[in-house]
């Protein structure tokens, strides 16, 4: 047994993978995409039930490869059967993936303009206990810098599921940062018109413009909501492709209102926050940034609940943040 990752026995592991929606429409659209007619392959690195793909091997064992604790290789390997005509979609922990395979990633797959999905899982500080090793706070300023690699951060399930159906037939590749599959629905299946590199613009706000994206969107939502029955004008936009950005709805948001805060689970450099930073630069816009996330320090270690709440990450806490920037900027 591999000392990874816990197999079915001990403890039900499949029951509680049950409670994780996210994962379960990851392995369900692949599996509908190779029965749509898509030449689809899957890859994990030892964490086929960590991340749900197993569903995926039941179906199509042919198309599905276990690479173990290989996950480099994984990645090279991926690049090869894209360049055959296959689409494989590979996934294991965001930690390993943006960090230990950046350089194949970027040589092997980005350089080539293969189609190859990278599905970074667990990303931010999800995955709690485990700990800075197996927290993802970086990956966003790692697969945005790398050229021709698009990223994306799906919201929630149903939001997951049009991306990938989306980027099923794009020609280049792409990088894809999911959670722990737990994340509250943020959309309806069916309403979603998902598309490269489009924001979804929620509303409009005079005060103030919160621009989230993945795990964030549902919390800020949450906080858009109570900081408008406090009497603020918020405009909110869900920022699911930060690369390509939408240019355009930051512009827009920037004429708009006067402030702007971001909100991710990530370093505050480098990421959402940092794209926007270059849009407001590169425009001159005199809106004000607060780029809201990980303080640039590694993160405790603890339930992701409690993590969540302590770096204000939380709907409480963003909305706490986002009304002590308007005070700040109202008094300055």
């Amino acid at each position: 047994m591999s000392t990874r990752e816990l197999r079915p026995g001990s403890w039900n592991i499949l029951t509680v993978l049950d409670q994780a929606p996210g994962l379960k429409v990851l392995a369900d659209t692949l599996n509908e995409l190779v029965e749509d007619g898509h030449p689809v392959a899957v890859a994990t690195a030892d964490l086929k039930y960590s991340n749900g793909l197993y569903r995926f091997e039941e179906n199509h064992p042919d198309r599905f490869v276990q690479f173990g604790v290989s996950e480099q290789n994984m990645v090279s390997a991926a690049a090869g059967m894209a360049a055959v005509g296959v689409v494989p979609h590979v996934a294991t922990f965001a930690s390993f993936l943006a960090l230990l395979c950046c350089e194949q990633i970027r040589t092997d797959i980005a350089y080539t303009g293969l189609p190859v999905r990278l599905i970074g899982t667990h990303a931010g500080i999800t995955l709690g206990f485990y700990g800075t090793s197996h927290h993802a706070i970086e990956d966003l300023a790692i697969m945005r810098a790398i050229p021709a690699l698009d990223v994306i951060a799906p919201a929630d399930a149903t939001t997951l599921r049009a991306a990938l159906r989306w980027y099923i037939d794009y020609p280049g590749p792409a990088y894809f940062r999911i959670g722990r599959g737990r994340e509250p629905d943020c959309y309806i299946e069916g309403e979603l018109e998902f598309e490269r590199g489009k924001a979804i613009v929620h509303s409009a706000g005079a005060d103030l413009t919160i621009v989230a994206t993945g795990s964030m969107v549902h919390p800020a939502i949450a906080a858009t909501e109570e900081l408008r029955r406090q009497g603020y004008s918020i405009g909110f936009i869900d920022m699911h492709t930060i690369k390509p950005l939408d240019d355009a709805a930051v512009s827009a948001a920037a004429q708009r209102a006067p402030l702007m805060m971001s909100v991710e689970e990530h370093n505050v450099l480098g990421g959402l926050g940092g794209a926007l930073a270059e849009v407001l630069a590169d425009q001159g816009t005199p809106c004000r940034l607060h780029r809201h996330g990980m303080k640039d320090e590694y993160s405790l270690i603890g339930p992701p609940t409690h993590l969540y709440r302590h770096y204000r990450l939380d709907s409480d806490g963003i909305a706490k943040e986002a009304r002590e920037f308007i005070e700040l900027a109202q008094a300055s």
